[in-house]
């Protein structure tokens, strides 16, 4: 039973660190740079299978795009052509994640849960 408690422990770390990237990415998604700076890199959580009985570890990871690169002459980020540069995060496909992200913890707390009632349930049965 502590396998079941410790393999979702895991899960539920590796939870929390993807909704951590993702609010990460939300709450960065109209960060602006200039126009010869680099983007805010998306947020990635990489996910891989422990050691034996292990669970899962989770990596942190950073995306590969440029960003978009947008004609904002007034903007004082602007560079000397007029040109800003917002992350390529599409926010719709970050909710999906956001949900997917909260469903998997939830359900690993609930596999939490249902194993201590049962390690209860067993030392019960020993004491009686």
């Amino acid at each position: 039973m502590t396998d079941a408690i410790s393999i979702a422990g895991s899960g539920m770390a590796l939870h929390r660190k993807w909704l951590d990237a993702i609010a990460d990415n939300i709450a960065n998604a109209n960060t602006v740079r200039g126009g010869d700076d680099a983007a805010f890199q998306e947020r990635l959580i990489v996910a891989q299978e422990g050691e034996g009985l292990t669970g899962v570890t989770a990596d942190a990871a950073l995306g590969d795009t440029e960003g978009l690169l947008v004609y904002e002459p007034t903007n004082a980020l602007a560079n000397a052509a007029g040109y800003v540069r917002y992350p390529d995060i599409d926010l719709s496909e970050q909710m999906g994640q956001l949900i997917m992200a909260q469903r998997g913890y939830q359900a690993n707390a609930a596999v939490v849960d249902r194993a201590k009632t049962a390690y209860e349930a067993a030392l019960q049965i020993g004491r009686g």
